[in-house]
């Protein structure tokens, strides 16, 4: 697909099962299941090929919407890193405290 820049063809490619996929695939089907339903064909036996059709694109649009959110997520860690390291008087590290010090004091009550 062209939406993805080279750059993040370098990225590792998603699972073929992912929950965009998934997702879509079952809303293909059931758009077949629905098309036979408003047409008066017996919903699940009907038009078999237009299911798996349906089913297979959701397949495929849900794994390229993957892809790009893994490039885009990709893309905003880097630019995180890269302004976190350029400015590393805004995250200077934090005094480290014991449990002790932040627990108060405990006093039962009876």
């Amino acid at each position: 697909m062209g939406f993805i820049p080279d750059e993040g063809k370098s990225l590792p490619p998603p699972g073929i099962v992912n929950r965009n996929s998934v997702w879509l695939s079952g809303v293909g089907w059931c758009t077949a299941m629905l098309h036979n339903a408003i047409n008066h064909r017996p919903p699940i036996k009907a038009g078999v090929h237009r299911q798996f059709l349906l089913a297979t694109i959701g397949w495929f649009i849900g794994y390229h919407i993957t892809k790009y959110e893994n490039y885009s997520n990709a893309k905003n860690d880097r630019d995180m890193y890269e302004y976190i390291r350029l400015h590393p008087e805004e995250f200077a590290p934090k005094e480290k405290k014991t449990f002790a010090e932040i627990v108060e004091p405990f006093t039962p009550i009876r």
